[in-house]
């Protein structure tokens, strides 16, 4: 009875994104379009509105990623720093007996060496110790056996006695 009172009237709208397809009386067709529309005005707003804030985000995402990259490479300068720091330390603390025997170590005393050769060497590695000092050490280390020495007073010549693998 009611329906042929008030007949149905189907609607299909398309706004922006949205597609909707209404059915309501002929009576009621004008208060349940606005109604649908103003649905769809107050979606597109809230979507515009979170659209805005999700670039915002993104946005302070990226800026706190490059922070954090730059913390990073602040803390890896900070520890290259801190690394040389010791190196250096350690170079400084290096005695010249302790760098002779490296020399040694490394077969650096295979072919014989003046002294001002062996001292030059230890100068091109940084170490600038007194020619009295080095020549003291390479005393000590003939004495020890570790090298031997050939030549005059004033003209020695080094070379290793044992190579740096044997312990005896």
């Amino acid at each position: 009875m009611n329906e042929s009172l008030h007949p149905e009237a189907k609607i299909r709208l398309k706004y922006h994104d949205w597609e909707v397809e209404i059915t309501c009386t002929e009576q009621k067709v004008k208060e349940v379009v606005e109604n649908v529309l103003s649905g769809m005005d107050t979606s597109i707003i809230i979507n515009s509105d979170l659209n805005t804030k999700i670039e915002e985000l993104k946005e302070r995402v990226n800026t706190l990623a490059n922070e954090v990259n730059s913390t990073r490479d602040t803390v890896k300068a900070s520890t290259n720093s801190a690394v040389l720091r010791t190196r250096m330390t350690q170079k400084a603390g290096m005695t010249c007996r302790a760098l002779l025997e490296d020399l040694w170590s490394e077969g650096y005393f295979g072919t014989e060496k003046h002294l001002g050769e062996v001292h030059l060497e230890m100068s091109r590695r940084g170490f600038n110790y007194d020619r009295t000092a080095v020549s003291h050490s390479l005393t000590d280390m003939v004495r020890e056996n570790i090298l031997a020495r050939n030549g005059t007073m004033r003209n020695y010549q080094y070379i290793q006695k044992r190579p740096p693998h044997d312990s005896s």
